[in-house]
């Protein structure tokens, strides 16, 4: 008898607590449909910035994945060896620049695994002359044919020279293309022109350019001229080479790559010589940090517009109470509770916020989407963007719906019943 009778008391319980909470959300509708106008006009503050969450997010997003591909598009492959210090000294004291050799790409290429293509650099000047009487001091590079895999080089106008090329030591050259513009007037004019070098013509068989601007920190200027290194030695009179490019057969090995070369060309030199291996990885990672917090940022700012239609809703639940001064006091004169009270106030408040950030969120995830299925764009789209606008939607209710619900619970049914 008295387990039916605790069993009965709970059931009792459950259903009045479904009955009020139930009560509460169709007055908080009612009083929706009795202030449509003003209660859209608040919600249009949480409409804007729950939008801007997602948009600003999107922005990021997409600005981030630009901003990588481009830099991936110079080769997130590539492991580039450079010399930087340290030398030997010789039976006179004389100290001598303790560079890279071509036998240090071959023992690389031997040793390392995953290697796919490879290619040594030296580097001279001479003037050449570009018209007029007017020479231009030029740059040029002696590389391999497999220069143009490791540095994805787009070629515009005719080829780059091959493997036949570098073995029969022929006179070629490929010109970049502003330095083939100014020259020749066009890329495909420069094809099968002539130029001379140090005194040696050499036939121009093609036009390259960087795939992206490397704003100046690539070995390649406006002014560079490529030729086959097994000619270039000729000019310098020595094996030593000013840097050496490997290419790795996928991004994920670039790393234990990287190691395993600056090891072995150590290895192969003086203890005291310093060489590094540059690799685009950290290039991604820095650019990534940074992206990401453009984008934390950026999401900062849409919070402030959240803060503020938040103000707008308390001003406008602040007025709400007010109007309805009256109707508390009969609820409580008819028995309701001041947490009743405070349930029915902050539950209008929660409403009004999450109706604002529901729509804001459709409509700042429908540009993405639609830009997505309707153009040949791909716009990331974070899912996590929409989850946080709705939660801070909610949360931004509560805060601020606090205050309303609170001075309406604490009101004085006497009071409130002689209010006119």
């Amino acid at each position: 008898m008295l387990t039916s009778r605790s069993s009965f008391d709970r059931t009792l319980a459950s259903a009045r607590t479904t009955m009020v909470f139930s009560e509460v959300v169709q007055l908080a509708i009612d009083s929706f449909r009795a202030s449509k106008v003003r209660f859209l006009l608040t919600m249009l503050g949480m409409i804007i910035g729950s939008a801007s969450i997602i948009l600003v997010t999107t922005l990021g997003l997409t600005g981030k994945q630009y901003a990588l591909d481009l830099i991936s598009s110079i080769g997130t492959n590539m492991v580039e060896m450079q010399y930087s210090g340290g030398s030997i000294v010789g039976p006179d004291n004389t100290s001598t620049p303790d560079f890279m050799t071509r036998e240090d790409l071959n023992a690389v290429v031997e040793q390392v695994p995953g290697i796919v293509a490879s290619s040594p650099m030296l580097e001279f000047h001479d003037n050449i002359s570009i018209g007029d009487g007017i020479t231009k001091n030029t740059m040029f590079l002696g590389v391999s044919p497999q220069y143009k895999t490791v540095r994805n080089l787009a070629v515009t106008a005719g080829r780059f020279f091959d493997d036949q090329d570098a073995l029969a030591h022929t006179k070629v050259a490929v010109i970049v293309e502003p330095f083939a513009r100014t020259i020749f007037g066009s890329d495909s004019a420069a094809i099968d022109q002539s130029i001379s070098i140090k005194g040696i013509p050499f036939t121009i068989i093609g036009v390259f350019k960087m795939r992206i601007d490397t704003f100046g920190q690539s070995e390649v200027s406006d002014q560079t001229i490529l030729i086959p290194y097994s000619v270039a030695r000729y000019f310098t009179g020595t094996d030593t080479v000013k840097e050496i490019f490997f290419s790795v057969k996928d991004s994920t090995s670039v790393v234990p790559a990287s190691k395993q070369i600056l090891s072995v060309i150590k290895n192969r030199h003086r203890p005291n010589s310093v060489y590094n291996a540059m690799i685009m990885t950290d290039i991604l990672a820095d650019m990534a940090k940074i992206a990401d917090m453009l984008t934390y940022v950026l999401t900062l700012g849409a919070f402030v517009t959240l803060i503020v239609s938040g103000v707008g809703i308390m001003n406008s639940m602040l007025a709400n109470v007010q109007a309805r001064i009256r109707e508390i006091g009969i609820r409580k004169a008819m028995g309701a509770t001041s947490k009743e009270i405070r349930m029915q106030f902050l539950t209008e408040a929660v409403f009004l916020s999450l109706a604002g950030g529901v729509v804001g969120t459709v409509l700042g995830m429908a540009l993405p989407f639609s830009v997505r299925f309707l153009t040949p764009f791909t716009i990331p789209i974070s899912i996590w963007s929409a989850v946080i606008s709705l939660s801070t939607s909610v949360l931004v209710g509560v805060i601020f719906g606090t205050l309303p619900a609170n001075r309406a619970a604490r009101l004085d049914p006497v009071e409130t019943l002689k209010y006119e």
